[in-house]
């Protein structure tokens, strides 16, 4: 049965420019799953600025988080409000039903022993591996060539053909198969 418009009417919401919290929660009670989409969120006025800093700097000596409720991309949505520096990261959170049990994930995973051998190579890998965090490490291929084309369109030549870099075969190995083999090559002698 379709809904009458007075029936959508009923529940739209209406937009504020406030944002009153409701309540505080340790902010290492809510885990990341939880954690939608951030906001970078500034006051609009210097009156705001000052009662913005004291909410801030409250939170960040108590290690709390504010929680709200606001109206964004046309749904009333919870919101977490984190001190960040100087200011104030409003997370969009996850509504309860898009958050599922783990367990009905991983229950079913075997917890048996590990091969110690095993759990060292990929130690060594690990450290092998470990760089910095940098923002490039997730920057979009994609859109970064979009823009080089459009760049070029706006200069009226013609975008050179992005050329696309062989990838390894090596990133199509299996891990553990790979480390069986190491694991197995260990005790023979070298090949001349």
């Amino acid at each position: 049965m379709p809904l009458e418009d007075e029936e959508l009417d009923s529940v739209a919401l209406e937009s504020t420019h406030t944002i009153d919290i409701d309540s505080f929660v340790p902010h290492d009670s809510i885990g990341w799953i939880w954690y939608d989409r951030p906001h970078y969120l500034v006051p609009n006025d210097p009156v705001g600025e000052e009662a913005f800093s004291v909410i801030r700097d409250a939170m960040k000596a108590t290690r709390m988080v504010g929680i709200s409720r606001v109206v964004l991309y046309r749904r009333e949505r919870a919101v977490m409000l984190a001190p960040q520096d100087r200011g104030i990261v409003l997370w969009t959170l996850r509504y309860g039903d898009e958050v599922r049990d783990p367990e009905a994930y991983f229950g079913d995973l075997k917890g048996g022993t590990i091969n110690p051998r095993l759990k060292g190579l990929v130690a060594k890998l690990i450290e092998e591996r470990t760089k910095p965090w940098d923002p490039q490490m997730a920057a979009d291929p994609v859109q970064q060539q979009l823009l080089q084309i459009i760049a070029a369109k706006k200069k009226g030549k013609r975008a050179a053909k992005p050329k696309r870099a062989p990838q390894p075969a090596s990133n199509v190995v299996n891990i553990m198969d790979a480390l069986r083999r190491s694991i197995g090559s260990e005790g023979k002698a070298p090949k001349r």
